[in-house]
């Protein structure tokens, strides 16, 4: 009986461990931009991911109707720009791209101005504001397990992560979002590795 207790636990811990490296690694490390999604920056120049030059991106889905976790991860991204700024890394060797889930109420002005409050006023700065089709908004979003659904309200419930990419488009890492979850220091320490 013993036997069988420890091989049943024996085989309990391999499945756990399985089931947490897939989650944790394999999972994410076939997490990548689709490379035929074409999408438009706030400030309507056409965006394909396949044309991408090699950068290390941090990612963020957002809608600027959200009324907390969104823009204050939108915040904590311009505290980062600033430090890697200070690097001279910052839209030379790291960008950040922001797509918004809401296409649909998310216009192009409405996004403009949504970039605009948090310092980008162009689509050169290495900050790109990006907004597609519904399609390829949830294609993008399935690319990363980026779950999102809208009530019927306006007001989306929304997967809270945020991710690192390397210059392959691969994601490397995953942070949360909001000011709670979304440490600064922690995401810039981050890119700084990967530029090592």
């Amino acid at each position: 009986m013993k036997k069988l207790y420890l091989s049943l636990t024996i085989l309990f811990i391999l499945c756990v461990g399985a089931g947490v490296f897939y989650f944790t690694v394999y999972r994410q490390a076939k997490m990548e931009l689709p490379k035929d999604v074409v999408m438009e920056t706030a400030w309507g120049e056409e965006y394909r991911f396949s044309d991408e030059k090699p950068k290390i991106r941090l990612l963020e889905f957002m809608y600027t109707n959200c009324p907390d976790v969104c823009p204050n991860t939108t915040f904590q991204m311009t505290k980062l720009r600033e430090k890697l700024e200070r690097e001279h890394v910052f839209g030379k060797n790291v960008e950040f791209i922001t797509i918004t889930i809401d296409p649909k109420r998310d216009t192009r002005e409405k996004l403009q101005t949504y970039a605009k409050t948090f310092g980008v006023t162009n689509s050169k700065q290495g900050w790109l504001f990006l907004r597609g089709s519904e399609a390829d908004t949830k294609k993008v979003a399935d690319a990363f397990d980026f779950q999102y659904r809208d009530p019927g309200n306006g007001m989306l419930i929304h997967t809270t992560l945020t991710y690192l990419l390397d210059e392959n488009g691969r994601v490397i890492e995953q942070f949360g979002m909001g000011k709670q979850r979304f440490h600064v220091q922690e995401v810039y320490a981050a890119i700084m590795d990967e530029l090592k």
